[in-house]
């Protein structure tokens, strides 16, 4: 099951970037006394008593905005309603209920989604001001008085957040696997999915940035069962022009955050470029399983090299995720889809590859005796035990004396011991330093 979209709207200025910090347990959102400091919707994942869910920050609240920039944080806000399972409204008890207020509730309740109110800055302990009753009039069942600065409160909220959400906020995963669709404007993404899906689904144009949001699309097939997401083209910053555009890059970023494994297209005729870097960076940094797929193969003079000399090329451009496998496609003829398919699901399953803490440790013992740990002014490193806590990418905590001399170098030597063993092609892999003394190992 996916994970349940939790998101957190109200007027400006009435605390909503300090709760949600306060949720997710580190401070993600700026927050500032001015109001309309967040302007787009943060994502952090959060957890209470056993139910996990995403969380989404946005900018103030303006039902009616007169100015383009309240127009777009309202839309921003609009965005991540559509997104949510249910919604957190905050409003200020030191204000008291405000027009803004009443609005914000009206729009909900016509959104018809699940929805608790939180009256924030209730900092004291004990009895609530009486001015938290006048809060009932906005229309809520119960509504929650809460200290987003200190957290009195929250696990209250949150009680009510997870009876909104039910049973859908346990993360069970199925054989579902949700595939992103991402690159520059006009490399071909929408075309792949119409030829995966056999059928003229999504717009497609010669223009660029022709698709505007991100659309799922449900592919079953001999290789299994894919959720394909197609989103808008990732434009450098400079280039994005107009609230539709900004909408649309945060829609392929929130796309990026919700799928198993990243296709990232490159156009073949144009060629590499310093955009498909940050493209392919921001799913590196995520953590997914990645394919490189460089797309309009069929428009490129070639000979019986040219695919190895632009496979290594395109490896030394993308350094930083030499682990992902590259193929050269045709979304317009089809050229090895299949292999594209096949390729999804082997990295997807590279992505959440478990390893027995017994194996790591003798690939650890093998690696420093092969490579003796670093030293420095006579102190040496040493490695003590490694274990692997998580997948979706396998993440592997190492815990040593000094973590200090635990250098980058060795670090990238331990990590292509574990991958020369087990495989972990398309994956990005975590290390995590412990230190811990040498009496506790």
């Amino acid at each position: 099951m996916p994970k349940p979209v939790i998101a957190i709207v109200g007027r400006p200025n009435v605390g909503k970037s300090t709760l949600f910090n306060k949720l997710i347990g580190e401070r993600r959102s700026i927050v500032d006394d001015t109001p309309g400091v967040t302007r787009d919707r943060i994502f952090g994942d959060a957890d209470w008593n056993g139910y996990n869910f995403t969380l989404i920050d946005t900018g103030g609240f303006e039902a009616d905005p007169s100015e383009k920039l309240d127009a777009h944080i309202t839309e921003q806000a609009k965005i991540a309603i559509e997104q949510a399972d249910a919604v957190i409204m905050v409003a200020d008890i030191q204000a008291g209920v405000t027009a803004a207020d009443i609005e914000v509730a009206e729009f909900l309740t016509r959104s018809g989604k699940p929805a608790v109110l939180a009256v924030n800055k209730v900092d004291g302990i004990g009895e609530v001001p009486v001015e938290y009753y006048d809060f009932y009039s906005l229309g809520f069942d119960q509504p929650i008085a809460v200290s987003s600065l200190h957290g009195h409160g929250t696990g209250d909220l949150l009680d009510a957040v997870v009876k909104n959400i039910g049973k859908s906020a346990q993360t069970e995963r199925d054989d579902l696997i949700k595939v992103a669709v991402i690159g520059r404007p006009n490399a071909g993404k929408s075309t792949l999915i119409n030829t995966i899906l056999g059928e003229y689904r999504m717009i497609v144009s010669e223009t660029a940035g022709t698709t505007r949001d991100a659309v799922d699309a449900r592919v079953s097939n001999e290789f299994g069962d894919f959720l394909f997401i197609d989103t808008a083209g990732m434009r450098r910053k400079g280039r994005i022009n107009g609230n539709i555009e900004r909408y649309s890059v945060m829609r392929a970023l929130a796309a990026v955050e919700r799928s198993d494994v990243c296709v990232i297209m490159i156009d073949a005729v144009e060629g590499f470029t310093e955009q498909d870097s940050k493209v392919a960076g921001f799913a590196h940094e995520n953590g997914k399983a990645c394919v490189i797929a460089v797309n309009k193969w069929d428009l490129v003079e070639k000979t019986t090299k040219t695919m190895d000399e632009q496979r290594k090329k395109y490896m030394k451009d993308l350094s930083f995720m030499s682990y992902a496998p590259v193929i050269f496609i045709s979304a317009v003829t089809g050229q090895r889809i299949n292999r594209l398919f096949e390729l999804i699901k082997f990295v997807d399953e590279q992505n959440s590859v478990r390893i027995s803490t017994g194996m790591l440790n003798e690939i650890l013992a093998r690696a420093t005796a092969r490579v003796e740990p670093p030293s420095d002014k006579g102190k040496r490193l040493k490695l003590f035990y490694i274990t692997q806590p998580s997948t979706r990418p396998p993440t592997f905590v190492i815990f040593v004396n000094n973590a200090s001399l635990f250098h980058f170098s060795y670090q990238r030597y331990i990590e292509n011991r574990i991958r020369e063993t087990f495989g972990l092609e398309g994956t990005p892999v975590r290390l995590v330093i412990r230190e811990r003394s040498s009496k506790n190992a």
